[in-house]
């Protein structure tokens, strides 16, 4: 039986620190062979700082990184098995596409016929077989970000690291841009270590995403396990967003805990780690599972009444936000599925329900 394939990535205990500033603080993290895996979080979250350490452009002060099973922290740039994307593309000008992509096997003296064939499967690969003999400048932004991409593969390094790629990029073709380079990962099957302070890009490209927050991972897992299951406010803060309630719980009924938030709102949450009576949490409900009516729901456990002070056209959804009877406003936002978009009935001033169920309800610990 083969032994099971150690990870492409991995750090353990990684720090790094400029003075008296630590960019990264004991960070352990592991990606395997073929997955996307996501770097996400705020400037100076200490991604980027991640990212270069795996290149070898910076030297961790404490902790060990390995490439396929392989220490490389005493090694250069040169000697990992990683290429880099900026988001700056850095093309030769002075060169043609081909010649572009061609320059890394040329520097490991890779042989003129060997080049040829490879700089055109990766020019075909990101479907730019017919541009070789161009200038980058004569190219568009997603052209020119796929030349970098194909310079960077052609290598065949094990993993290709990309530091926030598509930032250049108009939101059309950002969003284009990132349904091609997940479709391109799966094809290639390389592992892709991708920085990115974009929630939705990384939401929709990963297979596993970190959240990271003053140089620390904070969450790590499947993109829907940190939408819908995340361990602290931060996260769901920076993650989506999000209606936060912040109160103690009052009581436990079964599988169910009633929260009691600073404005006399009573709130009932499925029961989790540290919802005793008497423990302070704070509650998150997602805008999209909130139900808003012109009467009141049968049954919910959770609805209040409250009045309509603000909707806004978004496109795919209408957002509102509905001031309750305590005086919190909370969002809302609902899908537009009928020929004119927003309901009618969800009148600006008008008198509407909330609702969600409880098990929507997410119940997160202290207050900060």
């Amino acid at each position: 039986m083969p032994a099971p394939r150690v990870n492409d990535v991995e750090l353990g205990g990684v720090t790094k620190r400029y003075g008296a500033v630590r960019a990264v603080e004991k960070v352990d993290l592991r990606v395997g062979h073929g997955q996307f895996y996501s770097l996400l979080g705020p400037s100076g979250c200490g991604k980027t700082t991640t990212l270069r350490l795996i290149a070898g452009f910076e030297r961790p002060d404490a902790g060990r990184i390995l490439i396929a099973g392989r220490d490389v922290v005493s090694l250069p740039p040169y000697r990992r098995d990683v290429n880099t994307v900026f988001q700056h593309y850095a093309l030769f000008p002075h060169m043609t596409v081909a010649e572009n992509v061609a320059f890394g096997l040329r520097e490991k003296r890779v042989s003129l016929a060997e080049v040829t064939r490879r700089v055109g499967e990766a020019l075909d690969m990101v479907r730019l077989g017919h541009v070789g003999g161009r200038s980058p400048r004569e190219l568009s932004g997603g052209q020119q970000q796929r030349v970098a991409l194909a310079r960077a593969l052609v290598n065949r390094p094990t993993v290709l690291l990309l530091d926030e790629p598509l930032g250049a990029l108009d939101l059309k073709l950002r969003k284009e841009m990132q349904l091609e380079l997940k479709v391109l990962q799966q094809q290639v099957g390389i592992t892709f270590v991708y920085v990115t302070h974009d929630q939705e890009e990384a939401l929709t490209m990963s297979d596993r995403m970190a959240v990271m927050h003053e140089g620390r991972i904070l969450q790590e897992g499947e993109p829907r396990e940190i939408y819908e299951h995340p361990r602290t406010r931060f996260v769901a803060d920076f993650i989506g967003l999000s209606n936060f309630f912040v109160g103690e719980v009052v009581a436990q009924e079964n599988d169910r805990v009633l929260v009691r938030t600073a404005e006399s709102l009573k709130v009932w949450c499925v029961s989790g780690e540290e919802t005793t009576p008497g423990t302070s949490v704070t509650v998150a409900v997602r805008p999209e599972k909130i139900e808003i009516a012109a009467s009141p729901p049968p049954s919910a456990l959770n609805v209040w009444s409250g009045r309509v002070v603000a909707g806004t056209f978004l496109g795919e959804q209408t957002e509102y936000r509905v001031r309750l009877e305590h005086g919190q406003d909370v969002v809302i936002r609902r899908q537009n599925i009928g020929l004119n978009g927003a309901n009618p009935q969800v009148a600006l001033g008008s008198l509407v329900y909330v609702s969600w169920a409880p098990d929507v309800s997410l119940v997160l610990p202290g207050h900060a």
